[in-house]
């Protein structure tokens, strides 16, 4: 048994150090004083010339924007739908999940071009709102996977109590279901938010000329090869959402103590 989880413990070291080295790699040479692949002295001169790069910040700030808009409105399409298929039994249940789980495990570049294909057909110019439409539709299902298991795990009986006793089912819902699926509306706020900022296929092809995001832009800075400035980039990223991370998971104090 000892033995068993010695090497267990060593297969899980040469893992994390296969996802996690890359990255540290990064990290290092964000720091680097000039070019290429030897670290020569530590420097700070590509996180000054990122923040002196309006390109960089311009494709910054429609990421986060978009992420931030289209997270927020997957939400609450995905919680509203999540409540209608909860109200549902049987076999239109199971229908409308298994729909749900489609656009899931379908290819990017067939929801890309679809996407395309139909804002073409309806005479919409790309842009802003072609780009948000995509990412709010791409998103959608991923705020249902997670809403759903904490609304399956809600206690009704306390909503229909409140209703009994008089609460409106807007007021009952507000004071009592919903700080119940707060946990999963979070979650599914995140996801939908990682799942934008990290999204390049849909973007490129919903996306107008002369807008870029973070995807789009390293990928067209791929063909003159990547400047360092994307590496300082990439490290102040990780570290937010390493950060937020720990804010999300922090321990919470036990009340029961007090």
């Amino acid at each position: 048994m000892k033995l068993k989880r010695f090497f267990s413990q060593i297969y899980l070291t040469l893992i994390f150090i296969f996802l996690y080295a890359p990255i540290a790699v990064l990290i290092v040479f964000s720091f680097n004083s000039e070019k290429g692949s030897r670290f020569n002295h530590f420097s700070l001169r590509w996180y000054q010339e990122l923040f002196q790069s309006e390109m960089i910040l311009d494709a910054l700030w429609n990421t986060l924007f978009i992420a931030v808009t289209s997270a927020f409105f997957a939400t609450i399409i995905g919680l509203i739908s999540c409540l209608g298929i909860s109200a549902l039994k049987g076999k239109p249940k199971a229908v409308y999940m298994s729909l749900n789980n489609i656009p899931m495990l379908n290819s990017e570049l067939v929801t890309g071009l679809s996407l395309m294909l139909v804002f073409a057909a309806f005479g919409l110019t790309a842009g802003y709102p072609t780009i948000l439409i995509a990412h709010i539709t791409f998103n959608i299902p991923y705020v249902i996977l997670s809403i759903m298991p904490r609304l399956l795990q809600t206690n009704k009986s306390t909503y229909e109590a409140a209703i009994d006793l008089g609460a409106s089912p807007m007021y009952a819902f507000y004071k009592i279901l919903l700080p119940e699926l707060m946990p999963g509306i979070f979650s599914g706020f995140l996801l939908a938010f990682t799942m934008s900022l990290d999204d390049f296929i849909i973007t490129y092809f919903t996306r107008g000329a002369g807008i870029n995001t973070l995807s789009t832009l390293i990928y067209s800075e791929v063909r003159k090869g990547i400047k360092p400035t994307i590496n300082a980039l990439s490290t102040i990223m990780f570290v937010s959402v390493l950060l937020l991370l720990f804010f999300v998971n922090r321990p919470k104090k036990d009340s029961t103590k007090q």
